[in-house]
């Protein structure tokens, strides 16, 4: 994900703590250059994320759903437009790059304002090649995804040209 094209002007770059089989993103998050603050999603009162700078051994709390967030005050928090890269984990995607979550619409929600733009943040799914499907359902809520990185290849969006 380094190498991605986008990848460079990134300062405020998202991940988010695995859970049940997803990518772990820890070797990742390591190597980011220091001045790229990394941060975790929090689930937010009004159904979109927000995110919350971290580091290895920062302080966490357990959100309702049993995933570990960052302990932050909320004025701590980023909102969505202000990250510059989000890494979004999946369950499947398709070579359009649709990507198919755990059915939260939590991402989708968060990005709902790009559209289908391609323009930052920059949302990179991260996910198995064998979680490649040939199409993946979508709904007209649904935010696309920039790219997606696998073991075996990376896939970007194609753009149409109007």
């Amino acid at each position: 994900m380094l190498g991605l094209p986008f990848a460079p002007s990134a300062v405020r770059v998202a991940g988010y703590w695995a859970m049940d089989g997803e990518i772990a993103l820890h070797a990742w998050q390591m190597r980011l250059p220091a001045e790229v603050t990394y941060c975790l999603p929090v689930l937010h009162e009004d159904q979109r994320l927000r995110f919350a700078p971290w580091r290895p051994g920062g302080s966490l709390t357990t959100n309702r759903f049993g995933i570990p967030e960052p302990a932050v005050p909320d004025d701590a928090l980023l909102a969505p437009e202000a990250m510059d890269l989000v890494v979004v984990p999946l369950v499947a995607f398709d070579g359009a790059c649709n990507r198919l979550g755990m059915g939260g619409g939590w991402y989708d929600r968060s990005f709902a304002f790009r559209g289908d733009r391609p323009a930052p943040p920059w949302l990179v799914g991260v996910g198995f090649s064998v979680q490649q499907v040939d199409e993946v359902p979508t709904e007209p809520w649904d935010v696309p995804l920039d790219a997606v990185c696998t073991e075996r290849a990376t896939h970007f969006r194609e753009i149409p040209r109007e």
